[in-house]
């Protein structure tokens, strides 16, 4: 008789939750009135192209479209992991991407903490504005720049001529490739990257502080026992998104920083997915299926640091 009496309730309790449900969003109309917008565009530029994955598993016909074109099983990933020139651009992929991640990601958090113990408030809005600038210039300009600065002919060997010293090849050395895409990317990116650290620190609560220098903590122990401990949930997310991209490292700033001399440093896996789609025989399929490979293993390692911050006892991304 008690399993009988269960069902009934547990469909009341169901309708219930359906009635609360419906009677929030009614509640709330006006702000998912607003996301509507943003839901239309989420569906048609980023879930619908999803249905072009399925190239990865099909042998392309340009005649025949993509629903059109007969389907190929695993062949394409059987090529993919035979081709040692993809197993190459993986590993280099993660060597960089790694090393921004040890190397980079501090900046943005250093550069917030610096900018927020500023106390002249039109020199940190100078200071902000001038380090948040280069965010704005599109990696064509950037590398431009680098190469009229860096050329053999360009500012500094010109400069190095005239005080008698030898000049460098710093575009053309395999060696100085890697330091220069870190060098760059923090320039350019880490006066942007300060403003969600500044963000984060703006909404800190100032009794904490006053509390503080009561008890004679100097600027230095407030930043590390204060500001530093309650941005950190902040850093665990941008960490854990950082993580989530390790195998895209930034195609634009690669491919206009590269050239023939350094082709074996510079060809990591957006590189080499824009070389075998457009610059050798065109193979859709086989760069569909590079794509999605990539893509795996970026959501992959986004699970894993998520699970890896809350094993540490930090927040994640999803409950």
């Amino acid at each position: 008789m008690k399993p009988a009496a269960e069902g009934p309730n547990k469909k009341l309790k169901a309708n219930m939750r359906g009635k609360s449900l419906w009677t929030e969003i009614w509640k709330h109309r006006m702000t998912y009135t607003l996301l509507i917008p943003g839901m239309v565009w989420l569906i048609l530029f980023a879930y619908m192209p999803m249905g072009g994955l399925s190239l990865a598993f099909k042998d392309y016909k340009a005649n025949l479209g993509i629903w059109g074109s007969p389907w190929s099983g695993f062949e394409n990933f059987k090529y993919v992991f035979r081709d040692p020139t993809f197993i190459d651009a993986v590993w280099r992929t993660l060597y960089i991407n790694i090393l921004k991640l040890i190397i980079q990601f501090p900046f943005p958090i250093i550069l917030a903490l610096l900018l927020n113990e500023l106390r002249m408030r039109r020199g940190k809005k100078w200071f902000q504005t001038i380090l948040t600038f280069p965010h704005f210039l599109s990696w064509i300009i950037v590398s431009g720049v680098v190469i009229n600065v860096l050329a053999y002919d360009g500012l500094v060997n010109s400069a190095l001529g005239l005080l008698g010293l030898p000049t460098i090849n710093f575009l053309g050395s395999e060696s100085n490739f890697v330091p220069m895409l870190l060098l760059t990317d923090i320039w350019k990116s880490s006066g942007w990257g300060a403003i969600i650290f500044l963000a984060a620190i703006s909404g800190i609560d100032q009794d904490q502080y006053e509390s503080a220098q009561i008890d004679g903590a100097s600027r230095m122990q407030q930043m590390f026992r204060i500001t530093l401990p309650n941005i950190m949930p902040t850093i665990t997310v941008m960490f854990i998104l950082s993580v989530g991209g390790l195998m895209s490292s930034g195609f634009d700033q690669i491919f206009n920083l590269a050239n023939a001399a350094t082709k074996n440093v510079s060809e990591v896996l957006d590189v080499y997915i824009y070389r075998i789609t457009f610059q050798s025989s065109t193979d859709f399929s086989f760069s569909t299926a590079v794509s999605l490979f990539r893509s795996l293993v970026n959501m992959v390692l986004l699970l894993l640091a998520d699970r890896f911050a809350k094993w540490l006892g930090g927040d994640g991304l999803f409950r």
